[in-house]
């Protein structure tokens, strides 16, 4: 037996326990793979263990911006920012923890009364989007009063367009 075989496995576990371990409700992400890749999301539910037969595998329910607000100036009005700040899409998915990328930012609004497991299939995932675009759309606008100045920023961060 060589120093790499007996390290080489537990290095890979540790690796996958650390992220585990960052990934928690309220974290802002990049999704990395799929139709959404490059856009942002939050995690709103993580499963350490693949709980069922579809999905054996660690995975996190999340809740991103399919597409964001158009840019805004200071020279426009409330009317105006409001008329661009509805062009939000959101997107509510459960996705591999593999294919996320999670931030530093951390974000304080409640998804978890939103979005209820049950509701993800058929009609009623189109109203939870709704409910989902509503709360968006609201924190958007009321972004200057929030208290804390670690979720303010998570906040700005979540809804600027992703720059690399």
């Amino acid at each position: 037996i060589t120093f790499h075989m007996i390290h080489l496995p537990f290095c890979q576990t540790q690796r996958r326990i650390l992220k585990m371990a960052i990934i928690k409700s309220g974290k802002v992400v990049i999704i990395l793979a799929g139709r959404h890749a490059g856009k942002k999301a939050v995690v709103i539910k993580n499963v350490e263990e693949g709980n069922s037969d579809d999905k054996r595998f660690s995975h996190c329910l999340v809740a991103g911006i399919a597409r964001g607000p158009r840019k805004v100036t200071r020279g426009m009005s409330k009317k105006k920012v409001e008329k661009r700040s509805r062009t939000m899409k959101p997107f509510v998915k459960y996705i591999n923890v593999r294919h996320v990328f999670p931030t530093r930012y951390q974000v304080d609004m409640d998804l978890k009364k939103v979005v209820d497991e049950a509701d993800l299939v058929g009609d009623k995932k189109v109203e939870v989007k709704k409910n989902l675009k509503k709360i968006f759309e609201d924190r958007y606008l009321n972004q200057k009063q929030i208290t804390s100045e670690k979720k303010a920023a998570g906040s700005s961060y979540f809804f600027q367009k992703l720059r690399f």
